[in-house]
């Protein structure tokens, strides 16, 4: 698939905008741990967005991850370190207005934008000698710009991860409570991610709250049932919501994307077990 092969101007009227997005500006204030690296990426002449890697090290994977609609990079900050001890590098990066990020985001820019992010991670990647395989992985909204690089770049990634991943446009506007009918939106000026899944024929990992409120399980079920991946999976996390996936399944969270991380590139049990 090419690079944006849709537009999304139905979907950048202020009237979509002010619920897919929630920027929260930020400033620097704490120093970073010392395997902790910020990163600014200019994505357009005169805008910047702002990435944070946490680093567990050049022989293990990455991931290059894609937040929810209210949340930053920063937010990750007490995450970041389980992915590292699981021994994966853990790239978060922002849109633009959110964290330490310039402009202003809407659908065609944040679509846009991931691929100049991806440009500008395997470019430092190469540069800082991280050569292991490298996943892509969205939540919520994110799953969106996951989706939009594995479908237009898959050559580059080992695997696709979504959690809480939307399938359709339309509940999901009219979940947030915009009249799709007043606007004039139809599924064809969304953001296509059943086509786009339909594309990528790498290891896919889905996650999914039982009891979603905004984004229903059934969407998952719809996005595994169009991926034509071969290796392919659900995780279903009993009991959680949309946002409390991690906080109800503990580390088994995490240790569930190390073991598919591990298998997609090719690492062995006896190297996993070194990671304790």
């Amino acid at each position: 698939m090419s690079e944006m092969p849709y537009t999304y101007s139905k979907l950048d009227q202020p009237q979509v905008l002010r619920v897919l997005f929630h920027p929260r500006q930020e400033t620097r204030t704490l120093p970073l741990p010392d395997n902790v690296v910020d990163r600014n990426i200019i994505v357009e002449t005169g805008v910047q967005v702002h990435a944070r890697f946490h680093l567990a090290g050049e022989g293990m994977p990455s991931i290059l991850f894609f937040h929810g609609n209210g949340e930053t990079v920063s937010d990750y900050d007490d995450i970041g370190p389980f992915f590292t001890r699981h021994g994966i590098n853990f790239l978060a990066a922002d849109y633009r207005g959110y964290g330490l990020s310039q402009g202003r985001p809407t659908v065609t820019a944040m679509l846009q934008d991931a691929h100049r992010i991806l440009a500008g991670v395997k470019e430092w990647l190469a540069t800082e000698g991280y050569t292991a395989p490298l996943l892509v992985m969205g939540r919520s909204l994110g799953t969106a710009a996951a989706l939009e690089l594995a479908a237009a770049h898959e050559e580059d990634f080992a695997g696709l991860i979504l959690e809480s991943g939307f399938a359709t446009t339309l509940p999901l506007l009219m979940t947030l409570g915009v009249d799709v009918a007043a606007l004039g939106i139809t599924e064809e000026d969304g953001f296509h991610n059943v086509r786009k899944i339909s594309a990528i024929t790498k290891p896919t990992l889905l996650i999914h709250g039982q009891y979603d409120e905004i984004i229903p399980l059934n969407s998952a079920a719809i996005l595994q049932a169009q991926s034509p991946a071969r290796a392919k999976e659900l995780q279903v996390v009993p009991g959680a919501s949309h946002n409390t996936i991690i906080a109800t399944a503990g580390d088994i969270y995490f240790s569930v994307i190390r073991r598919f991380c591990n298998k997609v590139c090719g690492i062995r049990a006896r190297r996993q077990k070194k990671m304790h």
